[in-house]
């Protein structure tokens, strides 16, 4: 397993900084391509899957139980500030001190923002190759699949060399940053061989690449749709199924150790935002974006004859915000009960306007609940 851990990662690296030199992309060699990227999910997969039923857990105070309406992971090379940020952010005691691998263990926090409870959790530090298992890593990165949200936190003074490594341990564990799920339809069946339809021109995928990867999983009976023009790795990742879409920021931490024009530079940059965790600079900006990213909506409940209580929201993530939803918040017998609900705000024409369950609520829409 050692060895082919190696193996593998010497052909990944291979296959990325000389595919374009050694392979010319052309219709000739797209399913070849297609085909060592497969082999290349493949192993990865097997390698960090755990053999067997009974293996250990991931490890003592890695795990930490999901509370609040979010969470939210710190993610990071040792040193760069993650405890630091913890503890002024949340005012939680996580130890922090001058030297590398201070965390050791998980260590949760909590936040109230516009009336969510979000969970903070500062993860130990990762190294290069966490997703072969180097430093735990891997139980590092599997708490990151849980999260709702990523803050990569780096150190601003080296921050393109951090990124582009911890985007790598993260991408070989299944996990997309700041990316939608590929539109592909993807449907195995018992008989009739692979069905490949497209609904757009596709530069990189044929029905000959599509076949030869699909077989490479022992698959030769499918339904493939291709809505967008995909990629052999768009492909891969909807037939290995585990992937996981996470939106992500990038923290650019120590910002008071540069100058005012290199301020002005990173805030061009998509998804970063600049601060200093010691000095406590630049925090609103950063939960506002937190806020942004994670899409959270906000519900206030009425009772009847009263004002709408808009101390207390019930807090919904982004996609299920339909009156049904809500009640299963709050009680799954809700919805039982159920005659039809009263809405107020921007999702409805009329305020009040009577809906019933499968009515889509919008951000600080209030409601009020009409059992039979």
């Amino acid at each position: 397993v050692y060895l082919l851990l190696h193996l593998t990662k010497n052909i990944s690296l291979l296959l990325k900084d000389n595919l374009g030199i050694l392979t010319q992309k052309n219709k000739a060699t797209a399913h070849h391509l297609g085909l060592l990227k497969a082999r290349l999910a493949k192993l990865r997969r097997e390698l960090i899957t755990p053999k067997g039923g009974s293996g250990g857990g991931t490890g003592e105070g890695f795990d930490v139980a999901k509370t609040g309406d979010a969470r939210v992971g710190f993610v990071g090379f040792p040193s760069v500030g993650k405890s630091t940020l913890l503890s002024n952010l949340a005012g939680v005691y996580s130890e922090v001190a001058a030297y590398e691998f201070t965390t050791l263990t998980t260590v949760p926090g909590v936040i109230r923002y516009k009336g969510a409870k979000i969970q903070l959790l500062d993860l130990p530090g990762i190294i290069e190759g966490a997703k072969d298992g180097k430093g735990r890593g891997r139980q590092v990165i599997a708490v990151a699949r849980t999260c709702n949200l990523i803050l990569i936190v780096l150190d601003v003074l080296k921050p393109l060399v951090h990124k582009k490594l911890i985007e790598h341990e993260l991408e070989g564990f299944g996990i997309r940053l700041n990316k939608q799920p590929p539109n592909i339809g993807y449907k195995k069946k018992d008989k009739g061989g692979i069905n490949f339809t497209t609904t757009c021109p596709q530069t990189e995928l044929d029905s000959e690449t599509v076949k030869s990867i699909l077989a490479e999983y022992k698959i030769h009976n499918a339904d493939i749709t291709l809505r967008a023009d995909c990629t052999a790795d768009d492909l891969i990742d909807v037939v290995e199924g585990n992937r996981v879409y996470i939106p992500c920021i990038y923290v650019l931490n120590k910002i008071d150790q540069i100058s005012i024009e290199e301020l002005d530079v990173i805030y061009k940059v998509p998804h970063c935002v600049p601060i200093s965790a010691h000095h406590r600079w630049n925090f609103d900006d950063l939960l506002e974006k937190m806020w942004d990213y994670l899409k959270l909506v906000r519900i206030y409940t009425k009772p009847k004859g009263q004002l709408p209580d808009y101390t207390s929201p019930v807090v919904l993530p982004d996609g299920r915000t339909s009156v049904e939803d809500f009640c299963l918040k709050i009680h799954k017998n809700l919805i039982k009960e159920l005659k039809y609900a009263l809405v107020w705000g921007a999702s409805v024409k009329h305020n009040p306007q009577k809906v019933g369950k499968d009515h889509v609520m919008e951000d600080e829409d209030v409601i009020q609940l009409v059992k039979k």
